[in-house]
C-alpha cells in the first residue's frame, strides 16, 4: 500500500488541470524520515479533502512529485511503463520515425510522453535511457527489458546514461552502462547523413536530436554561402551546411574533443573535402578576432546560459552580447541563425535580448522563422515548461 501526500488547500487547481509537478510549499508538509517514504518512492497525492488525485514519483527538493498518471484506480507496474512506451512509440511511427534515412530520434520525452522524468533516445538498435528523477531510476531495469520487448522499435541495447542528471543529494550512485546487450554500432543516420554518436561520454545521450528540423533548414539555406558554425559540438549543422552547398564551412567549439567529434562526423559524410575548417577556441574571442563581412550565415548554438532562474540576468546579458557580436560580424545580406535551449529563458525573453542585440548593431534585420524543438519533442499541452529550445532565423542587412 503506497503513502498518501496531502495538499494545502487550494494547491489542488494545477493538478485537476493535469500539471505533472508537485511542488514542495503545495503539500501542507514534507514527510518526516521515520514515515518510510524515501526518494523514488510512489505516492498518492490527495487534495484538502481526501480526494485522491492521482500518483507520482516522490523526491526530495522543489518537485516534490511528479505525477504519472491522474487516474487513482491506475497502477503503476511492468504493464504501465510497457503501455506508456508503447504509446509513445505509436507517436514516432506517425511521425515516420524510424526511417531508412533517420534512425537517430527521441521516443521519450519525459512529461511530454506522460513519463516525467525519463528521456529515452534511439540511434539505431541501441537506446540510451536518461533518468532525472529517482523513481525512473529505480524503473530502469523495467523500462529496458519493455524497450527490447518491442519488436518493431529494433532495440537491442540499452545504454543507461543518467551519472551527471540524477539529483545527488539522492545518494544514488547512478552508474552509465548498459543494461542489456553491449555495443553495436556508434553510427545513426538523420535525413540521410551519418554521425557518430559518443554515448559513453558526449553531452546528453550522445547527440542533440533536437535540433534535426533545424540543421535541416541551415542545410536549405547554405548554398553558395560562407558559414560558421559557433559551438558546433559534433557539427551537426556543419554537415547538414556543407550538404547544403556551403562554399566554406569553420566549424568552432572551445573544447577540441568536440572539434574532433566534428571532424570525425564530417570525414564520414564528405571524406577530404577541403571546404571545411575547424577550430577550438572561446567563441567569444573568435568572434571578436574575425574579419568583418567574412561569413554570411552564422548559427549560435550555444550550452545552456541558464539552468535555473536564479542565473537568469547573466544568461540575457550573455545572449545579448553574443547576438551583438555577431550582428557586427555577419555579411550584409547574411542569414542568423540563433538559439537558445535554456529552459529558465521564455521565447519573449530570447527574442527581447536578440531584439536588442539587433538595435545596438543598428542593422536591418527581419525574422524569418521562428524555431522549437521537433515533433518528436512533443510538449504537454498541460505543461508548458516543456518547450525549452527557442530559435530564430535572421535576415540582416
Amino acid at each position: 500500500m503506497i503513502k498518501t501526500l496531502t495538499l494545502r488547500r487550494g494547491k489542488e487547481e494545477s493538478l485537476d488541470r493535469f500539471h505533472p509537478w508537485v511542488f514542495s510549499g503545495a503539500l501542507t508538509r514534507m514527510p518526516r524520515e521515520d514515515e518510510g517514504i524515501e526518494e523514488g518512492d510512489l505516492v498518492a497525492v490527495a487534495a484538502a479533502d481526501g480526494r485522491i488525485i492521482g500518483t507520482g514519483h516522490f523526491q526530495i527538493g522543489s518537485i516534490a512529485v511528479r505525477m504519472l498518471t491522474f487516474d487513482p484506480e491506475e497502477a503503476i507496474d511492468d504493464a504501465f511503463w510497457r503501455r506508456r512506451l508503447e504509446q509513445a512509440f505509436a507517436l514516432r511511427r506517425a511521425l515516420g520515425l524510424p526511417s531508412e534515412a533517420t534512425t537517430g530520434f527521441r521516443l521519450v520525452h519525459g512529461e511530454g510522453d506522460f513519463m516525467p522524468g525519463l528521456v529515452v533516445d534511439i540511434y539505431g538498435a541501441t537506446a540510451v535511457v536518461q533518468a532525472h528523477s529517482p523513481g525512473i531510476h529505480f524503473a530502469r531495469k523495467t523500462i529496458a527489458q519493455a524497450l527490447v520487448d518491442m519488436p518493431d522499435l529494433g532495440v537491442k541495447s540499452v545504454y543507461y546514461k543518467s551519472e551527471t542528471t540524477l539529483p545527488y543529494k539522492a545518494h544514488l550512485d547512478p552508474e552509465n552502462g548498459y543494461l542489456i546487450g553491449d555495443f553495436i554500432s556508434d553510427t545513426a543516420l538523420e535525413n540521410g547523413l551519418k554521425f557518430r554518436i559518443d554515448w559513453l561520454r558526449g553531452q546528453k545521450t550522445g547527440f542533440f536530436v533536437d535540433q534535426r528540423d533545424n540543421r535541416a533548414l541551415v542545410g536549405r539555406y547554405s548554398a553558395g554561402r560562407s558559414v560558421l558554425n559557433m559551438f558546433c559540438y559534433t557539427g551537426g549543422f556543419s554537415v547538414y551546411a556543407l550538404a547544403g552547398g556551403a562554399r566554406e564551412v569553420v566549424s568552432v567549439d572551445s573544447s577540441a574533443k568536440a572539434i574532433s567529434l566534428t571532424d570525425a562526423n564530417m570525414e564520414l559524410n564528405f571524406p577530404g573535402d577541403s571546404r571545411h575548417t575547424s577550430r577550438a577556441e572561446d567563441a567569444f574571442k573568435y568572434l571578436d578576432n574575425m574579419e568583418a563581412g567574412r561569413h554570411d550565415l552564422i548559427i549560435l548554438d550555444p550550452p545552456a546560459f541558464a539552468k535555473h532562474r536564479s542565473a537568469l540576468r547573466n544568461a540575457l546579458q550573455g545572449y545579448r552580447r553574443l547576438n551583438a557580436k555577431a550582428f557586427e560580424k555577419i555579411a550584409p545580406g547574411g542569414i542568423l541563425f540563433t538559439f537558445s535551449c535554456s529552459q529558465a529563458v521564455t521565447k519573449e525573453q530570447f527574442r527581447l535580448a536578440v531584439f536588442s542585440a539587433a538595435a545596438q548593431s543598428r542593422r536591418r534585420v527581419r525574422i524569418l522563422h521562428q524555431l522549437t524543438q521537433p515533433d518528436d519533442h512533443p510538449v504537454n499541452i498541460y505543461h508548458p515548461e516543456g518547450e525549452y529550445l527557442k530559435g530564430l532565423v535572421l535576415y540582416v542587412e
